[in-house]
């Protein structure tokens, strides 16, 4: 795994904690971190449950951990009660990966106006919602645009001019889908390629499919499917299969998880984008466990934390 100079320097800063709270004065009053992320039926989110799980355990000293996420990927009003319940059991700090990114800011003042720490991680939470209540919520995670075009750009490879390609969008409400659309679109742009529709498959494997299914149908010349994320991607690999048309309609993907390794290896998938699912939600949390032991408060915190976001194709080591 390579990581730029910039994260290194941010990873390297990060791991000043280690030494930072082993000091006596903060191992007395061990803080409590809330890790509240989107549906858990998505891998990519129980992978980075597993990372934070496996930090906690390995720094138990230091903090404890309470992890927990929705059962889909709209179920905004039940992550603002998730919040809630969180903020009643008196955390030190929350760490989210927001399921709309305008939604959920109202929540996430009254936890700061509580004197609650906040880390945004995964989506990153609206700019302007957060300017119009008056707070700065500092964004964990990698560039969403440039790593969908990474993926968009290895696609367009394989294609030509005047190809017609389809981009499946998550939950059109969240900025990270939004920008991994933004991105395709770069690629696609680039290569004279005509994206000829974007719907959204809310992020999940059976609307991917469904969408899939149907822009193979109202577009019989259809080259590639673009999928704002993994799951979709399984989803319009079924779809192609179905519509009988493997090795003719390409598809790319976003997340590396795992169901999605054999797909690379055989040629189902093309491309996909690690954007290290284990490690976002860790670099979250010792942002937020720094501030704390910095004793810096929420205006304080930095603004944002770039993280790594790599192309993964079939010959990727």
């Amino acid at each position: 795994m390579k990581f730029t100079r910039r994260t290194l320097q941010s990873a390297a800063a990060l791991t000043l904690l280690g030494a930072i709270v082993a000091t006596p004065a903060f191992a007395q009053d061990k803080p409590k971190v809330a890790l509240v992320m989107k549906s858990l039926a998505n891998e990519f989110f129980r992978t980075m449950e597993d990372g934070a799980k496996a930090h906690q355990k390995a720094n138990a000293a230091q903090y404890t951990l309470v992890a927990n996420g929705i059962k889909d990927e709209t179920d905004t009003a039940a992550q603002i009660k998730m919040v809630e319940q969180m903020v009643a059991q008196k955390i030190n700090a929350l760490v989210i990966a927001p399921a709309d990114s305008k939604a959920l800011v109202p929540v996430i003042k009254t936890a700061i106006d509580k004197g609650i720490l906040v880390v945004n991680i995964d989506n990153q939470l609206d700019a302007a919602a957060l300017k119009e209540k008056g707070i700065q919520v500092p964004f964990v995670g990698p560039d969403n645009r440039a790593g969908a075009k990474l993926v968009g750009d290895a696609l367009a490879k394989e294609l030509k001019s005047g190809d017609k390609v389809g981009i499946i969008e998550g939950v059109s409400t969240t900025f990270n889908a939004q920008q991994r659309t933004l991105g395709y679109q770069d690629a696609m742009k680039a290569a004279g390629v005509t994206v000829v529709g974007v719907q959204s498959g809310q992020w999940e494997i059976d609307k991917g499919n469904t969408v899939a299914a149907g822009m193979l149908r109202e577009h019989p010349d259809l080259k590639a499917l673009l999928a704002g994320n993994d799951s979709m991607a399984l989803g319009a690999v079924a779809a192609v299969k179905a519509a009988g048309k493997t090795g003719k309609v390409l598809v790319v993907g976003y997340d590396n998880i795992g169901a999605i390794k054999p797909m690379l290896a055989d040629g189902r998938v093309l491309a996909t984008a690690d954007q290290f699912a284990a490690k976002q939600a860790v670099f979250g949390i010792e942002t937020a466990l720094k501030a704390i032991a910095d004793k810096k408060k929420q205006s304080e915190m930095p603004a944002e934390v770039k993280t790594d976001v790599v192309l993964v194709t079939k010959s990727s080591k």
